[in-house]
C-alpha cells in the first residue's frame, strides 16, 4: 500500500496533466457531439447503402427480365409467321428450321443464353459454351424439359442466380419443342457490388472530410461556451466585475446574455449585502461605543448613575427599534409577511388622519377620502403611512402643513402624504429609498437609521404595488403608496401624477 502510494506521488506532473487532458478532450462537448455525428453518419450510410444495392439488383432483374420477356415475344413472332424468311417455305411442323433460323438471327445480351430441346435434349443453344448448370446433362436443363407451359422464374445455382423463361413450342396440337431464355444474373450482381463498394469508399472519404470540418465548427459554434468556463473561473466574490462577450446571435449569444444578466443581479446582491453589513455594523458601533464609554465612566454619584442609566436604556432602545427595523425588512421577503384582509378605505383613511395627528404639532389636513374596498393586511398598510407621516414631520416645521389622502380606480388604491417643507433634490430621490440613506444638508431630526422609506417601499412591493415620489426643492414633496385593489392583479399607473 505504501509502495502505491509513493508510486502514485512520484507520478511525473506532465504526464499526469496529459493524461487528464486526453481524457477531458474525449469528454468535452465536441468530442461527443462529434462522436454521435460519425455514429448517426454511419448508420446513415449503412443504411443507405443497403438500400441503395438492393434497389439497383431490382433495377437489374427488371432489366433481364424485360430482355427475357423480348426474347421470347420476337420467338413468338417468328412462329406466328410461320415461314421461314430464308427459304419462303412454310415450318409446318419443323421445329428445328424454326429453332434454327431464330437462333441464326438474334445475338444474346452479355451473360444471356438461348436454348432449344426437342424431345426432351438439348438442340442447339446460342451462345454454344454454356456454363456448368445449363449443360445437357444437367438437372436444370432435365427439369425445364419436362415442362409443358409457359414458365418463367428463378433459381440458384452453381454459377449464381439464373432468371429464365421457358416456352413450349406447340405445332400440330403436340409440343414439339422448348425455346428457353436463360440469364445468369452473376455479372450483372457483381457490377453492382463494384458500384457499390465505390459508394462506400467515397462515403468514407467524405465522411473523414466532414467529421474534420465538423470538429472546427463544432470548436467555433462551442467557443463561447469555453469564454462562459473561463469567465466563471475567474470571477469570484471579490471581483463580479467579469462579463462574458457576446458574439453573433442565436442559442449561446442568448445565453451569454441570460448569463450576464445573473452577474449583473449578483453583483447587485452582493454589492447591496456588503454595503447593507457596513451600514448595519455602523449603525450598531455607534450606539455600543456610547454605552462602552459611559459605562467605563461609572461612579458613585446617584445622580450621574441615573443619567448614564437612562442613555444606555435610550441607546438599547435605539438599537432594538433598529433590529426591529432589519427583521421587518427581511419578513418583507417572505411569504407570510401579509395577512390580508377586506379593508374599506374610507374608513382606514380617516383612522390614519386621526392616528397620525398625535404624532406632531403640524397643520393636519385631510384632502380626500375615497370609497370603496381593497384586498390589504391593514396593519402593515397603517405602519407603511404612519412612517410616511413621520418622515413628513421629520422634514417640516410647526405650522408646516401635513396632508392626508386616499382615492381609488377601476384597478388600484392609492394613498398620499404630502407636505410643504424644503422638498428633496431630483439627484436624490430614487436613493432616499435605499437602505441607510441620508440626505446631505437635510433638516431631519431623527436619529433613525434612515430605514423608514425602505420599510415602505417592502410593504407596497409586498402588496404587489410601489411608492410614487412627487417633489421638488422647495415646494415640499408628496409619497404615494399605489397598490392593486386585488393583490392577484398586477395594474398599475405608470405616471406620477396619474393619481394627484
Amino acid at each position: 500500500m505504501t509502495k502505491l502510494g509513493d508510486d502514485l506521488g512520484s507520478a511525473n506532473p506532465d504526464q499526469t496533466k496529459r493524461c487528464w487532458g486526453w481524457r477531458n478532450l474525449f469528454w468535452e462537448a465536441r468530442t461527443r457531439i462529434l462522436a454521435w455525428y460519425v455514429l448517426l453518419t454511419v448508420c446513415f450510410t449503412y443504411t443507405s447503402v443497403g438500400l441503395i444495392r438492393q434497389v439497383l439488383l431490382e433495377e437489374v432483374h427488371k432489366r433481364i427480365d424485360s430482355y427475357l420477356i423480348q426474347e421470347v415475344q420476337e420467338f413468338q413472332r417468328l412462329f406466328q409467321q410461320g415461314k421461314n424468311p430464308l427459304t419462303g417455305q412454310p415450318f409446318g411442323d419443323d421445329v428445328a428450321a424454326l429453332f434454327e433460323v431464330f437462333l441464326s438471327r438474334n445475338i444474346p445480351n452479355d451473360g444471356e443464353f438461348l436454348l432449344t430441346i426437342i424431345d426432351g435434349e438439348l438442340y442447339k443453344s446460342s451462345p454454344t459454351a454454356l456454363p456448368d448448370p445449363l449443360q445437357p446433362d444437367s438437372q436444370l436443363l432435365k427439369r425445364w424439359s419436362n415442362l409443358t407451359k409457359p414458365t418463367k422464374g428463378q433459381t440458384e445455382t452453381s454459377v449464381g442466380s439464373i432468371l429464365y423463361y421457358v416456352k413450349p413450342v406447340e405445332m400440330g396440337g403436340e409440343i414439339r419443342g422448348l425455346f428457353i431464355v436463360a440469364n445468369v444474373i452473376a455479372g450483372e450482381e457483381e457490377e453492382v457490388n463494384e458500384v457499390v463498394w465505390v459508394i462506400i469508399k467515397v462515403t468514407l472519404i467524405v465522411m473523414v472530410v466532414t467529421s474534420v470540418i465538423a470538429w472546427v465548427a463544432a470548436g467555433r459554434m462551442l467557443a463561447p461556451l469555453r469564454s462562459v468556463t473561463e469567465t466563471a473561473r475567474s470571477i469570484s466574490e471579490t471581483d463580479l466585475t467579469q462579463r462574458i462577450p457576446i458574439k453573433g446571435d442565436g442559442e449561446i449569444a442568448e445565453l451569454t446574455t441570460t448569463l450576464n444578466q445573473m452577474l449583473n443581479r449578483l453583483q447587485k446582491a452582493f454589492t447591496s449585502q456588503r454595503d447593507f453589513i457596513n451600514d448595519a455594523g455602523h449603525e450598531l458601533r455607534t450606539p455600543i461605543t456610547i454605552i462602552r464609554g459611559h459605562l467605563e465612566l461609572w461612579d458613585d454619584d446617584p445622580k450621574a448613575q441615573q443619567e448614564t442609566l437612562e442613555l444606555v436604556l435610550d441607546e438599547l432602545d435605539r438599537m432594538n427599534r433598529f433590529v426591529d427595523d432589519l427583521l421587518l425588512l427581511a419578513k418583507a421577503e417572505g411569504r407570510d409577511f401579509l395577512h390580508l384582509e377586506m379593508v374599506d378605505i374610507g374608513s382606514f383613511t380617516k383612522e390614519l388622519f386621526a392616528k397620525v395627528k398625535a404624532l406632531a404639532e403640524r397643520d393636519w389636513q385631510l384632502d380626500a377620502i375615497a370609497s370603496g374596498r381593497i384586498v390589504a393586511d391593514r396593519q402593515r398598510l397603517t405602519q407603511a403611512i404612519t412612517n410616511l407621516a413621520q418622515n413628513a414631520t421629520q422634514n417640516t416645521g410647526e405650522g408646516d402643513t401635513i396632508t392626508l389622502g386616499s382615492a381609488i380606480n377601476k384597478h388600484y388604491a392609492c394613498f398620499w402624504v404630502r407636505d410643504s417643507g424644503e422638498g428633496i433634490d431630483p439627484a436624490n430621490q430614487k436613493r432616499i429609498f435605499e437602505r441607510f440613506a441620508r440626505l446631505p444638508n437635510s433638516r431631519r431630526r431623527s436619529e433613525g437609521a434612515g430605514l423608514g422609506l425602505s420599510i415602505v417601499q417592502a410593504i407596497a412591493q409586498a402588496h404587489q404595488g410601489q411608492v410614487k415620489l412627487n417633489s421638488r426643492l422647495g415646494s415640499g414633496a408628496q409619497f404615494t403608496i399605489v397598490i392593486p385593489l386585488d393583490p392577484k392583479q398586477d395594474i398599475l399607473p405608470h405616471e406620477s401624477n396619474s393619481y394627484r
